[in-house]
């Protein structure tokens, strides 16, 4: 890796950081395994750093590859048995964002809906935008943010 690529990696790193955690804590639903996750998702891009024509397909790629990675791992036989609560975890200093009611709700979402509805409402991406990422197409990404928005509305309205 030379000097420069060095530095694009580090300014990527300082940029998408937070991004990525946030990203990758709304599935793993614990510190741990999130700057595990983060890690992993940040080895993987100086692994292709090279391919990536410009800083828009950075960020996407990053927020696909944190959430696979994410659902890989919680798929993992050794992951389904054992139960990790979150409440359980010490508080910790420098988390790089609040976990409030919206966030927490969004957390709760099945799998196939999170990514969807992050880059949606967090990031800003158009359907079409999210469509192009995930390999789906722009309606079924509609249809899946409509869907979760029901459940969150369901979720919201039972808590109260």
């Amino acid at each position: 890796m030379t000097e420069q690529e060095k530095q694009d990696f580090l300014d990527l790193y300082e940029k998408y950081f937070d991004m990525v955690y946030r990203v990758c804590f709304s599935f793993m639903k614990n510190t741990a395994d999130t700057e595990d996750a983060v890690s992993e998702t940040f080895l993987k891009l100086t692994e292709h750093l090279c391919d990536l024509k410009n800083e828009q397909h950075v960020k996407g790629w990053l927020v696909v590859t944190a959430s696979n990675h994410c659902k890989n791992q919680l798929k993992h036989w050794w992951r389904k048995n054992r139960s990790y609560d979150r409440a359980d975890e010490p508080e910790q200093e420098g988390q790089p964002f609040e976990i409030n009611e919206t966030m927490e709700a969004v957390m709760n979402l099945p799998d196939k809906y999170k990514t969807a509805v992050y880059l949606y409402y967090y990031e800003g991406y158009s359907s079409a935008e999210i469509g192009s990422m995930t390999g789906k197409s722009a309606s079924a990404v509609r249809n899946d943010l409509q869907k979760a928005r029901k459940l969150l509305k369901t979720n919201i309205l039972s808590c109260n």
